[in-house]
């Protein structure tokens, strides 16, 4: 037995404000998805191989048709114009899989081999600087900036830009070698 929506709710559909044409457009979108969801459902999943995505591209052509009813409906086959577009569907996700699985095809899986212990070494001595410092080394050495660029960046005078990467490179040099001192006795 097949129970409508508005048996559901045991009330009828508000149809004051719609004329007798639309009501009975309706009705004929109502049974038109009825009848022939099941069967356009099973054709797609044997196209598919998959159920619920068959379920779910009738559904949308249904959806597109049913924004359209008024044209459709008059087509000498409205449900041919729907099994159409659900098969469009189909046909575009397929489409769509076959460009990913090519995408990942092409896709080469690259072995990097971790970090060396001089720069795993180097990022912990810059973790222990002070922010400013760090960025004033980052800045110069691996960015390339100027003192002067890094100074109208951080909007500071010169001479701090210098304090700073004295002293950032004072600390990295006492930690890099204490580093250093601890692997060569290993």
């Amino acid at each position: 037995m097949t129970v409508g929506i508005y048996e559901l709710f045991e009330e009828p559909p508000d149809v004051a404000g719609s004329t007798a044409d639309e009501s009975r457009a309706a009705a004929d979108f109502d049974e038109v998805y009825e009848y022939h969801f099941p069967s356009l459902a099973a054709e797609l999943a044997a196209y598919c191989g998959d159920l619920a995505m068959a379920q779910d591209l009738v559904q949308e052509a249904f959806c597109r048709a049913f924004t359209r009813w008024p044209t459709v409906s008059r087509y000498d086959d409205p449900v041919g114009w729907i099994r159409r577009v659900a098969w469009n569907l189909a046909t575009s996700r397929w489409r769509r899989l076959r460009t990913a699985r090519s995408f990942l095809r092409r896709q080469r899986e690259e072995h990097v081999p971790g970090p060396n212990p001089d720069r795993v070494a180097v990022r912990e001595a810059l973790s222990r600087l002070p922010a400013h410092h760090r960025r004033a080394v980052v800045l110069h050495y691996l960015a390339d900036l100027s003192v002067a660029e890094i100074a109208a960046q951080e909007q500071v005078a010169v001479g701090t830009v210098k304090s700073w990467l004295h002293r950032a490179r004072t600390a990295l040099a006492v930690h890099l070698s204490s580093t250093s001192e601890v692997s060569d006795e290993a």
